[in-house]
């Protein structure tokens, strides 16, 4: 090989040997977004090669205690509007940069071959309804929904019995996919997560919409970064990323 061979191939190899890390953020999401974040990360990533996106899912309230502690999330998004609410008295995301990106619906879902005729919430004061998955509402945004639920209906105190609690709405999925629960109290978007294993009985009716907001964590090491992965979640691509997946219009 000639010597200007050699020379450029050196070069090259220089070059990328002291080529910049991809810079990372870190995206504290509710649960139920595993999927569709999961999926949306890696097409940001994919035109924005100098970033990775890294994830970490719970529940919302869980996420927001981590995020207090100095945890070192660059972007939040919670399943509830209440969550973000104590995030933003604490002064921990950054002002003007919280928006809705998505809409939900709670659903109550049983094991997919389930033979009990459950199709309003007073069709879980029957007998044979003994068990039912519900989030801690502490933490879980979807558990305070289906608490107030239950109790704008009246049935909360008669139900107490049987409702077992889950660390975040996933558990609860989980409990019902596996039969351990004769229902469970989930989003629409997460039943269709297991579609072979698990079915809608009916959707839950709600004094006010499922709202999910996102902003930019105050403490972010990225804040340019975190802005642009917040403006790809609402745009055009990440909006249809998010409907296919099940989710509303915010």
């Amino acid at each position: 090989m000639p010597p200007r061979f050699w020379a450029l191939l050196l070069l090259a190899i220089g070059s990328a040997g002291f080529a910049a890390p991809p810079r990372e953020i870190i995206v504290s999401a509710g649960a139920s977004l595993t999927e569709v974040f999961t999926e949306a990360a890696r097409q940001y990533e994919a035109r924005h090669p100098d970033v990775r996106v890294l994830l970490n899912f719970g529940a919302s309230g869980s996420l927001l205690q981590q995020i207090a502690m100095g945890a070192p999330v660059d972007v939040f998004a919670s399943a509830d509007q209440e969550t973000m609410d104590r995030a933003a008295r604490k002064g921990l995301i950054r002002p003007g940069q919280r928006h809705d990106f998505a809409g939900n619906a709670l659903v109550v879902a049983v094991p997919r071959d389930s033979r009990l005729a459950i199709g309003t919430l007073a069709d879980l004061h029957q007998p044979a309804v003994r068990r039912i998955a519900i989030g801690n509402p502490a933490t879980v945004p979807a558990g305070r929904y289906a608490h107030r639920a239950l109790r704008d209906a009246g049935h909360q105190e008669a139900l107490s019995g049987k409702l077992i609690a889950t660390q975040n709405v996933r558990q609860a999925l989980d409990y019902v996919a596996r039969g351990e629960v004769e229902a469970a109290f989930v989003y629409r978007t997460d039943v269709l997560v297991m579609p072979e294993r698990v079915r809608q009985a009916f959707v839950v009716p709600l004094a006010k919409p499922i709202r999910y907001p996102i902003a930019a964590v105050a403490d972010s090491r990225h804040p340019d970064d975190a802005a642009r992965f917040i403006a790809f979640v609402r745009g055009e691509e990440g909006q249809a990323l998010l409907r296919r997946h099940g989710f509303l219009s915010p």
